[in-house]
């Protein structure tokens, strides 16, 4: 871990590090993996059930034009904990991802090199609080590098199953195989045990001003729930009206537009109930009060990759797609001392906001030259406004989802994307279009063009690196993947996500033998 000396130093000088707790509040930090705008009751959406989630919104403040930093994982973590753009800080997509020419697959560019550590010359905010005088703690899901790059090694003092991989390497129920986490009894559910840990730590640390960092591996691959739950889901799913089919091919990929998948209903229910845990115990404990919740997805949900289960649906697309349905998210915060409690924001915010908006609600003073592309939205929160400005997005990858290399800027109700391919662009206004259905890219040629100037000067700004040419790609394979996709593929997954409700469907994987159901 590097020295917070400077830092400490710093911050008793301000009179903060020996502050009395009265006038310190607590910080909650909930992060959850892969889950969509519309995975939630709350935003919406019939099938799934989030009550819990759903109080943080109805108690706090939502914010309609939350956006996490990039269409994929490890980028939008990056940007929580420096609040910096992906693209400034070289961490464009989930680590581990092939890059240059380590890329094989069929496709006209070779995605960009990119950063595969948080580099230890910023400071992230997990460093900030603990310079601060406030006790750290992790749990769950991290994706920002290998050894020496874990969150014990960026400012957490306590750390609970963060290392380098992006999905629980055991699956979601015990034994867990996680490096950085002891196995509990065999078929104890990850999200819960998460869950124990952190109201663990706040038991222990309730006298104390604490950050507490709760980064889910739910609701990422592989789909695994608990019979009970996925058999409640399923009979959801079966009262509901049947599809004729369940995905269209968007672009590239097929992408799902129904919610009736049994197995991801039940792991949206256990992420709830896992978060209901957390509150109830600040609750028990009377810290609710003086205690900051935040709420926030790290990329939209996964409606074209991994599992195919969700649909992001009235947006397009999702996890690791240039559209709304891929960027834009739940994203609450729950002040206690906030007049506007209750009610929704529509200033477009974004994920490099939360690092300056926690020290100033904490009252610890600002790090501009860290949280460089982040705003404090402590004035919103207030009642008053922020400067308006535009919104940036850099993916210079293929996503697994069937994103295309892409930039994005979005400034008011205007949202432009950039292609890397073919350099072409379509432009949306999402005041009018938030499904994203109608390009008008060619109608407003002077609003075009200054949108696309900003763009331009953004990546001189940020260094922005850029795909290259593959000198093996096949124009006939293309074609031929893509008439695959529609002839294979897509009847294969609509009769897969079909025998999934089928009340004699069990797991392959077998995990409801492990935990005894």
């Amino acid at each position: 871990m590097k020295t917070l000396s400077y830092l400490t130093l710093f911050l008793s000088l301000t009179g903060l590090a020996f502050a009395q707790k009265a006038d310190r509040p607590n910080v909650l930090f909930i992060l959850t993996d892969d889950m969509g705008w519309r995975d939630l009751s709350g935003e919406g959406s019939t099938f799934y059930e989030s009550p819990n989630i759903d109080r943080i919104a109805n108690e706090g403040i939502r914010f309609t034009n939350g956006y996490a930093t990039c269409q994929v994982c490890s980028p939008s973590r990056a940007s929580i904990m420096t609040g910096k753009y992906p693209a400034r800080i070289d961490i464009t997509d989930w680590i581990g991802a092939k890059m240059g020419t380590e890329w094989k697959r069929n496709t006209r560019l070779l995605p960009a090199i990119y950063n595969h550590n948080l580099d230890h010359k910023d400071t992230t905010l997990a460093e900030a609080f603990t310079a601060a005088g406030y006790r750290t703690f992790f749990a769950g899901k991290w994706h920002l590098g290998k050894e020496g790059s874990h969150p014990d090694d960026h400012g957490f003092e306590f750390n609970v199953g963060g290392h380098d991989k992006g999905s629980p390497p055991g699956g979601f129920f015990s034994p867990y195989t996680n490096p950085r986490m002891k196995s509990g009894p065999v078929g104890e559910y990850l999200p819960y045990r998460l869950a124990d840990e952190t109201v663990s730590f706040i038991e222990k640390h309730k006298d104390e001003p604490f950050l507490a960092y709760l980064s889910f591996y739910n609701v990422h691959a592989p789909l695994q729930t608990t019979k009970a739950l996925w058999e409640k889901y399923r009979a959801k799913a079966a009262a509901q009206p049947q599809p004729t089919e369940r995905f269209i091919i968007d672009r590239t990929s097929p992408v799902r537009q129904v919610q009736d998948h049994p197995v991801y209903g039940g792991m949206v229910e256990a992420t709830d109930d896992a978060v209901g845990k957390v509150l109830d115990t600040l609750d028990r404990l009377g810290l609710m009060d003086n205690t900051i919740v935040v709420f926030t997805s790290d990329n939209g949900g996964v409606s074209a990759g991994d599992a195919k289960p969700t649909s992001n649906l009235p947006y397009r697309g999702g996890k690791g797609r240039q559209w709304e349905g891929g960027i834009r998210e739940p994203y609450y915060i729950r002040w206690p001392e906030s007049p506007l409690n209750g009610t929704t924001i529509d200033t477009p915010v974004t994920g490099t906001d939360f690092f300056p908006t926690l020290l100033d609600l904490a009252g610890i003073p600002l790090m501009p030259e860290q949280h460089m592309d982040g705003v404090s939205l402590k004035p919103l929160l207030e009642g008053e406004s922020i400067k308006e400005r535009p919104l940036f997005w850099h993916y210079p990858h293929y996503g697994n989802q069937g994103g295309d290399p892409s930039s994005i800027i979005r400034e008011g109700p205007w949202k432009l994307i950039y292609y890397l391919e073919d350099k072409q662009i379509e432009l949306y206004n999402l005041t009018d279009d938030p499904g994203e259905h109608t390009d008008l890219a060619g109608n407003y040629p002077e609003l075009e063009k200054a949108m696309f100037a900003k763009l331009q000067d953004w990546f001189v700004e940020v260094d922005a690196k850029f795909p290259t040419v593959n000198p093996d790609f096949s124009s006939q394979q293309y074609e031929a993947d893509r008439s695959h996709t529609r002839l294979v593929t897509k009847p294969a997954l609509e009769k897969e996500h079909a025998e999934v409700l089928d009340p004699n469907w069990s797991p392959k994987a077998g995990w409801w033998e492990i935990t005894g159901e």
